[in-house]
């Protein structure tokens, strides 16, 4: 090791308290950071789960929707006009409201009731851990997420409920599929979609449009435009832009978030470059005795830099532990925290950034000290 990675070490390693407080100091101001934005992200990811999976090229919705969880209905008319469209191969008709969940002990609860046929290549439920497709062809059949266990007082196949008044059983229990709104998905046939919700049989809440192989989306798209001028008709990302921007910039639970998220930054941001500089000043006298044998400003500046980026990496480590494992705590809570490679990847450069930043203001305070300090002491 050359020398000034050797005294830089050595130097950020004399006093293990003054270093441990330290990195403790960064190393928790990188989770608060780390938490917010993961659970930003989850939320935006959240938002357009149901969209993401419905695997379709082109969504048919009622002029205006602003969400998935905005339906109203659709007729059924207009489905037979997409189906005239060369390009058109399928297009499937998708029931989704609300409904009330009560379960045997009278305990009540809100649910998001979605309903497609397993037949037709529409939204169905997916990571199923027990239970099949098949089974939601039973009547009353229904299928939920493992998440949602407490709050619908349900756990295994075959329990039964009730639902705006009539009575369903669980025969498909699926994994991680979770509502943003804390709204659990119930997955339930098309017909018994429209009873819950009290949809007439020639409506729909959504159509779920698939194109021939080879066909021109942007083309098709365009004739649908311009046949059912009464709808939307948006692709899957356009769709769940509009369902971000709706939940993101016009509701108080988006704007909650991303407030939280830009606030934990910048309070960690301030908390690291504080910590940083502290710990340098903290190391005056030891400057102050370089100066006075001659060392030059840009070797000072070398060791202060160096010091900073050993304390910002012991921090980002202990950083990226923690929220691994409030990543892992949080996996099947209702709004599970999210970290992907890009957010470590922005970590790491915030806290070097930072580390940085706050080495230059002690270096700005080093190169004004006086050697005679030293003689003081």
């Amino acid at each position: 090791m050359s020398l000034v990675p050797r005294l830089a070490f050595r130097n950020l390693f004399q006093d293990p308290l003054r270093l441990i407080a330290t990195v403790v100091g960064i190393g928790f101001s990188m989770v608060l950071v780390t938490v917010q934005m993961g659970l930003y992200v989850s939320f935006q990811k959240m938002v357009t789960v149901m969209i993401d999976h419905a695997g379709a090229d082109l969504w048919i919705v009622p002029r205006g929707s602003n969400s998935f969880e905005d339906p109203s209905w659709l007729d059924e008319h207009e489905r037979f006009r997409a189906l005239s469209i060369n390009g058109v191969l399928e297009v499937v008709p998708l029931v989704v409201g609300l409904g009330r969940w009560r379960a045997p002990s009278g305990l009540t609860s809100p649910v998001f009731i979605v309903g497609a046929d397993k037949r037709e290549d529409g939204l169905l439920p997916w990571n199923l851990v027990e239970g099949s497709l098949q089974s939601l062809a039973v009547p009353g059949a229904v299928a939920i997420d493992q998440s949602y266990f407490g709050r619908l007082e349900t756990r295994r196949i075959g329990e039964s409920a009730e639902i705006n008044g009539q009575t369903v059983k669980v025969l498909g229990i699926t994994h991680g599929i979770r509502s943003f709104t804390t709204m659990p998905y119930v997955f339930v046939s098309p017909d018994l979609a429209r009873t819950l919700t009290d949809t007439p049989p020639n409506k729909a809440s959504y159509f779920i449009v698939h194109l021939t192989p080879g066909a021109n989306a942007d083309e098709t798209r365009n004739e649908l435009r311009a046949r059912l001028v009464d709808d939307d008709v948006l692709t899957p990302d356009e769709f769940g832009r509009r369902s971000k921007k709706f939940w993101v910039s016009g509701t108080g639970a988006g704007a909650a978030l991303l407030m939280g998220s830009l606030l934990a930054l910048i309070v960690g941001t301030v908390i690291v470059a504080q910590t940083l500089y502290s710990s340098t000043k903290d190391h005056l006298p030891e400057f102050a005795t370089l100066r006075a044998i001659g060392s030059s400003g840009g070797y000072i500046v070398k060791v202060i830099i160096i010091q900073a980026l050993l304390s910002a990496f012991i921090g980002f480590c202990l950083a990226a532990g923690i929220s691994w494992a409030i990543v892992q705590a949080t996996a099947d809570t209702a709004l599970p925290v999210i970290m992907t490679p890009a957010m470590i990847l922005m970590l790491l450069l915030l806290t070097v950034f930072m580390s940085v930043l706050s080495a230059v203001l002690a270096i700005m305070k080093v190169m004004r000290i006086d050697p005679v300090m030293v003689l003081t002491r």
